[in-house]
């Protein structure tokens, strides 16, 4: 499981891409991993041993597994990782102004953008996002979407569209008052979107953590270094985000959240085009969009 033979760079990439190929201990560990990620490898090789229930010998042959000469190599990756995910804006900025190239931020931040695009859709499994939108396109399960203070924004857009698309879709607001209401009528299930990125809000784990409880099923949205929502989630995509900023970069985010849109859209079109003639007659009564100009072909429909 070495990073020449073509696994993903990080830790917790490397253990689910080469899982299936573990010894029964080795899984064992690997799972304890995953589940308390990255807390569990900052402790010594024996401990993370005895809490895993497995010997220190089978520590060793994993951290090998992945890549690292021994113990010590595995953890200063792993510090690595968690300083990258809990960089502050002004650090990021720092570190992307210092040497950069003499072209134009126009070049450079598409340049950092394309590359964004390549790396997350390069990493999702087709079917598990199969399966993903065939959950999402299932008029029986309701949906619930949240996202943090950033990501809410995507959230909402999420809601408005697929909202359309389908019934029982419901924005719920990152506020713990607001929570009790909208989890009271989850069936098991039922889903729950959430967008969280670095830096990982408390909140939304907290939510995450009671919609699993009463059942539901968790799709995470998030960044390479991975929301601890993933330990409820049933489904994970994570998006490259970094770009020449002080901030990070939604536009993965949005192609992930539009190709899932238009994955379940294709599964439900004959439902999906009769809601939106529906709609679009309301808009009509409404009289809510200018038309465009004769001739042109356009209506004005959701926007």
């Amino acid at each position: 499981m070495h990073p020449e033979d073509g696994f993903p760079g990080r830790i917790e990439e490397r253990l689910a891409a080469g899982f299936d190929a573990l010894t029964p201990a080795e899984r064992q560990l690997a799972s304890h991993f995953m589940r308390h990620y990255p807390v569990a490898g900052l402790s010594s090789m024996p401990q993370l041993a005895r809490e895993a229930g497995v010997s220190t010998p089978t520590v060793l042959r994993l951290v090998q597994k992945l890549g690292f000469r021994g113990y010590p190599e595995f953890q200063a990756r792993l510090r690595a990782e968690i300083e990258a995910r809990l960089e502050s804006p002004l650090s990021r900025h720092a570190r992307w102004t210092e040497g950069v190239p003499q072209s134009h931020i126009l070049n450079r931040f598409a340049d950092a953008v394309l590359s964004n695009l390549t790396a997350t859709l390069g990493r999702i499994d087709h079917s598990e996002f199969d399966a993903c939108a065939a959950m999402l396109a299932d008029p029986a399960r309701r949906v619930l979407v949240s996202g943090g203070r950033i990501t809410h924004a995507l959230a909402d857009y999420l809601v408005t569209q697929l909202s359309i698309v389908r019934p029982g879709v419901t924005a719920l607001r990152a506020l713990s008052n607001s929570w009790p209401p909208a989890l009271l009528d989850l069936q098991k299930g039922d889903v729950l979107i959430v967008f969280d990125i670095r830096r990982y809000e408390g909140t939304i784990l907290q939510l995450a953590e009671l919609a699993a409880e009463q059942g539901a099923e968790i799709v995470l949205i998030t960044d390479p270094w991975i929301s601890p929502v993933a330990a409820h989630a049933r489904f994970r995509f994570s998006a490259q985000i970094e770009v020449p900023s002080a901030w990070d970069s939604s536009v993965a985010l949005l192609v992930l959240v539009e190709t899932l849109l238009a994955a379940v859209q294709e599964r439900t079109w004959p439902q999906t085009q009769s809601r939106m003639e529906r709609l679009e007659e309301l808009y009509d009564r409404a009289n809510l969009f200018r038309r465009g100009r004769p001739g042109d072909g356009r209506r004005g429909g959701p926007d």
